[in-house]
Order: C-alpha cells, then sequence, then structure tokens
C-alpha cells in the first residue's frame, strides 16, 4: 500500500541538529553525489573558483569539497545559526577558507549577503525543505542571476521518482519539472546527472535523490 515520502524538521534546535548530524554521516551514495559535484567544479575555466552551497548544513560537503580542491574558496548559506556552528565544528582548520552567511533562501534579497561572487553554486538535500515548487523556483532565478556566463550550479536533491504511487511532500517533485524551472530561470543548460537510491515500492525519505546540473 502507498504512502507519504516526507520529514519534519526542528533545524534551530541545538539537540535535534547535533542528532540529525550524527545520523547522517555521508553514506557512500551520498559520498558519490560529492564526488559528482566536485567533478563539475572542476571543470570550470577557473584556478581558484568561488563556490557557494545553499544550505550548508552540518558541513559534510564543504568538508569533502575542501579537502580535495586545495585552490578554492567556499561561501556556505544556511538559515540556522545553530547547523553553522556545527558545520564550523566539522570543518576545523578547513573554516579559514570558508565564509559563513546567515541567510534564508526564502527571501529574495539573499544574494545581497554574499561576501563574494561565486562563480559555482552547489546543494544537497536542502532545497525541498522550502516547502513548494514555487520555493525552488525563485532560488533557481536568484541563482541565475548571481552566477556569471559559464557559471553553473549543481543541485543534488530529493526528488519524487517516476513511476511512484506514493505522496511526497511539496518540495520532492520529478526531475522533469526541476529541468523545466532551471530553463525557465534563465539557464541555457539543464540536465540531470544521476538518479541515487531510486526506490519506487518501499521509499523511505533518504531515498531518491538526483543529481541536477545547469549551465548558465
Amino acid at each position: 500500500m502507498a504512502g507519504f515520502v516526507g520529514a519534519q524538521h526542528e533545524f534551530h534546535d541545538a539537540a535535534f541538529v547535533q542528532n540529525w548530524a550524527d545520523r547522517f554521516v555521508p553514506s557512500p551514495p551520498r559520498l558519490a553525489l560529492f564526488d559528482m559535484i566536485l567533478d563539475r567544479i572542476r571543470r570550470l575555466p577557473v584556478a581558484a573558483p568561488n563556490v557557494l552551497e545553499l544550505g550548508l548544513g552540518p558541513g559534510y560537503m564543504a568538508r569533502h569539497i575542501l579537502q580535495r580542491h586545495p585552490t578554492l574558496q567556499y561561501e556556505g548559506i544556511d538559515f540556522s545559526s545553530v547547523f553553522l556552528d556545527v558545520a564550523k565544528r566539522i570543518l576545523g582548520d578547513l573554516q579559514t577558507r570558508v565564509a559563513f552567511t546567515q541567510a534564508d533562501l526564502t527571501d529574495p534579497s539573499w544574494p545581497d549577503r554574499l561576501v563574494r561572487s561565486p562563480h559555482a553554486i552547489i546543494s544537497t538535500w536542502a532545497l525541498h525543505d522550502l516547502g513548494s515548487q514555487q520555493a525552488v523556483a525563485d532560488v533557481y532565478a536568484r541563482s541565475c542571476e548571481t552566477l556569471p556566463k559559464g557559471g553553473i550550479l549543481v543541485n543534488g536533491d530529493f526528488i519524487k521518482p517516476d513511476g511512484t504511487e506514493w505522496d511526497y511532500e511539496a518540495g520532492r517533485f520529478e526531475i522533469a519539472r526541476h529541468l523545466e524551472l532551471l530553463q525557465q530561470a534563465g539557464f541555457t543548460e539543464a540536465a540531470s546527472l544521476h538518479h541515487f537510491e531510486p526506490e519506487l515500492d518501499n521509499p523511505t525519505a533518504a531515498q531518491n535523490y538526483a543529481c541536477l546540473v545547469a549551465v548558465k
């Protein structure tokens, strides 16, 4: 029997955030997503790119990328000061290359708070929590406005898989719709690179995520 896929979070609560970070230490498939995103950053024709992560969370992806790309500069946005504190602890000495910015992605003025102009905007498992397709579309539009020509957006996020009979929370929707929204936002190229941990019949809230890439 089909059911509902979604999750409730308390990302301003210190105990909840620490427990969440402890439970979601990256698994091999999630590390593979980090590597896929890193590969796209390495393809940029910039020796020392500025990378912006939307929804920094505990900083696992930031640590993975910073350890493997010694010349890039990083900025992480999160609306939760608690998550920013956790990320600083996880990044340790690497945080000297990171700007930590507290901002709410549902506020369209979030690009005004950036410390530096990004060549790449990346995100994982974050934008679905904005709660609607329109909220994701707005972030895509602001990202396109913020990036230079040739800049990239890479979003690894939970999706609603084609063919499922389950209901999904509003922020989790089909890959095809993501690609439509990216094109509407002004990106010239948009594609899905991979669907990770696919599960149609008995999905959990931690399965079914895709790596979406768009070029301005």
